[in-house]
């Protein structure tokens, strides 16, 4: 008698529960320390920007970007209703935001089978670099494409953003860019003040299903049950940023080659670079290594090349990269070994940078002396998409040499991109 009693009495709280509780929202978002920078409503918005901006062949993307707010699903559904172009990439920026809504905006995407990637969208008619003002968002939120450029560097999409991120079926995370992920915080409002273990109750209840909810998503998105269990691992507080083999592991970014964008670093001295991440065939590690261009002089640009050291390698490794336009052209020599990380440094001549400002790629080749005495060869390409415009960009920020001074920084422009370069030998 007394267990049906006490049966009864917790269905009549469970009944009351129903009556004092609003909807439950389910949030990973970022503390309000990380949400600084971002609009408080998701944004979405085509913008165009220069001839390969966001990629070979490719000027014009669809940016979405923001917090993840409980009306974003509708608005963006309205949205992309009138984007027919499905081939159009998704930039994604957010640093998080209600749970539920993220899933349903990533099935979305998976209908249209949609191409996503991580990285800022910066508006060209915006002044700053918040791009957060009212006019700003009021030139977001209009209708039409806006002019703008394209970055991954520094960009993020992480909590909530990761599960929309998740639905494109072409997924792409620059090795600047970041993918982060945590366990989600319940909020509950209820109406009255219904008795704690009432609460305590439908906490549990409720978290129990938002754990069941996002295992079934993470697998219908075809991602490892590993993305899952390690998310249950990390406190709502803190974030975990996926690394290149866990995004290669889990199936988010399968890309034996990832690569930045050619981007102009305004230093002393200035220089232009590129970060890639190659996975060695032996498993699924990768090795992260990085170009940079200086400017010097008309005669001689120094290149430099730098990556992490694989641990099976013995003895001296070389490397050699040679521009499409013009395989008779080469660089490289052999590293220089500094704690877990190999360094070349050189310079190349007019003549090369030409051949690799006209060229689509730079072929990169590697000799490495393994543990068992053969050599181990490997050879990929980077893309040289982008590097023209920062090249300009790099030549501009340069240093004027000083009237009746010597000086090493160049007195005319620096080869023209619009040079023709050597011919190429024949086949």
């Amino acid at each position: 008698m007394r267990q049906m009693v006490s049966q009864f009495a917790l269905v009549r709280s469970l009944f009351l529960l129903a009556l004092l509780l609003f909807p439950g929202a389910l949030h990973a978002e970022a503390t309000p320390a990380e949400k600084n920078g971002f609009a408080p409503r998701l944004t979405i918005y085509l913008a165009k920007g220069a001839p390969d901006a966001c990629g070979p062949g490719c000027d014009r993307w669809i940016a979405i970007e923001g917090q993840i707010d409980q009306d974003a699903a509708p608005r963006i559904r309205r949205f992309l209703a009138g984007v027919k172009d499905l081939q159009r990439p998704i930039y994604l920026h957010s640093p998080g935001g209600n749970v539920e809504q993220s899933y349903v905006i990533a099935r979305l995407l998976r209908s249209r089978k949609a191409i996503a990637r991580v990285g800022r969208t910066i508006v060209t008619a915006c002044a700053g670099d918040t791009q957060l003002d009212a006019a700003c968002l009021k030139i977001k939120n209009g209708n039409g494409e806006v002019e703008a450029e394209l970055t991954t560097y520094h960009a993020m999409c992480n909590s909530a953003c990761g599960y929309l991120f998740l639905g494109a079926t072409s997924r792409e995370v620059a090795p600047d860019a970041a993918l982060a992920v945590h366990n989600s915080r319940l909020i509950l409002k209820f109406r009255g003040n219904p008795p704690p273990e009432v609460v305590a109750e439908a906490r549990r209840r409720r978290l129990v299903g938002a754990d069941r909810d996002r295992a079934a998503f993470i697998a219908g998105m075809g991602i490892s049950r590993e993305l899952d269990a390690l998310i249950r691992t990390v406190k709502f507080e803190n974030l975990h940023v996926l690394t290149r083999p866990e995004l290669y592991r889990f199936g988010i970014d399968t890309r034996p080659l990832a690569e930045t964008m050619w981007r102009l670093e305004k230093g002393t001295p200035p220089f232009i670079s590129k970060i890639a991440a190659v996975k060695k065939e032996s498993d699924a590690s990768f090795r992260t290594m990085e170009w940079r261009l200086y400017c010097e002089s008309r005669k001689r640009v120094p290149l430099m090349f730098a990556g992490e050291i694989d641990e099976a390698t013995v003895g001296k490794s070389t490397v050699l990269m040679t521009a499409a336009a013009d395989r008779t052209k080469e660089a490289g020599g052999t590293p220089v070994r500094a704690g877990k990380y190999e360094m070349w440094s050189g310079a190349v001549d007019p003549a090369m940078v030409t051949t690799m400002l006209a060229s689509r790629t730079l072929q990169i080749r590697e000799s490495r002396p393994m543990q068992d005495g053969k050599a181990d060869t490997a050879s990929f390409e980077l893309d040289m998409t982008g590097l023209v415009s920062v090249w300009a960009q790099l030549g501009a920020s340069c240093p004027p040499a000083t009237a009746g001074a010597k000086s090493p920084w160049p007195a005319i422009p620096f080869p023209s991109a619009g040079a023709t370069p050597p011919a190429a030998p024949a086949p």
